[in-house]
């Protein structure tokens, strides 16, 4: 207060300032001259060369300045995010033991009684196409004017339409909470590795050049060509 009247603050000024910001106040100017720098055009003389040079070595200290606030900015939320993930885990995790448990516990079984089901599946649409061309075959050979005959016949044909029934029946007659993986296994690692080189050939290119990338010290030149090269960084 002076003179009686009241000093009234601008709004927001209880407000901190952003963290950004104040990691780059030191390096206004910096910023400024690499931009002005960026205007697409390349050095021509050492001198500029050396300004440069002098302005990367600016900015890197800025962008380090800028990580280190951002680490002091987040570390506190990174931390409140780890310990809540942590504490979730073990409950997670002690689910997840159990329900593999119990799946061990079916599975055997499971697996038995599939196999069992897939069996009298298959006899039960074994026995179908028995009983239909049985029925078909006495019907060929009934004279229309033997009743017997097509009594016969019409008896051939209820029993393939009940054999065709239960074989419906024993189709969906599964062992629920099962699932089909498609397996596989390598009997021939060079001949797997033929076959994909003359169908993915690029596929191969890739690993080759993967695993050249981390391990080119250590191959013969017979296949590899290396040397070095200095750079600007």
């Amino acid at each position: 207060m002076q003179n009686g009247t009241v000093d009234h603050a601008p709004i927001g000024h209880n407000n901190p300032p952003d963290p950004i910001d104040t990691a780059l106040a030191p390096f206004g100017d910096v910023i400024s001259e690499a931009e002005n720098w960026l205007d697409g055009h390349a050095v021509t003389t050492e001198a500029q060369m050396a300004d440069v040079d002098k302005l990367i070595k600016s900015m890197k200290a800025a962008r380090k300045a800028v990580d280190e606030a951002r680490d002091i900015s987040t570390k506190p939320l990174h931390e409140v995010w780890k310990n809540e993930i942590a504490r979730w885990k073990p409950t997670q995790d002690d689910l997840d033991l159990q329900v593999k448990g119990l799946v061990g516990l079916v599975d055997v079984f499971k697996r038995k009684l599939a196999a069992e089901k897939e069996a009298a599946r298959k006899t039960a649409w074994e026995a179908a196409e028995t009983a239909r061309r049985e029925a078909e075959a006495i019907a060929a050979k009934a004279d229309v004017s033997d009743i017997d005959a097509q009594r016969e016949a019409m008896a051939a044909r209820d029993r393939a339409d009940i054999a065709r029934a239960q074989a419906s029946v024993a189709q969906k007659d599964t062992v629920k909470g099962m699932r089909a993986y498609d397996m596989h296994e390598i009997t021939d690692y060079r001949a797997a590795l033929h076959w994909i080189a003359a169908n993915d050939k690029a596929a191969v290119t890739a690993f080759i050049e993967a695993y050249t990338g981390k391990n080119f010290a250590a191959m013969p030149e017979t296949c590899v060509r290396i040397w070095k090269e200095r750079r600007a960084v």
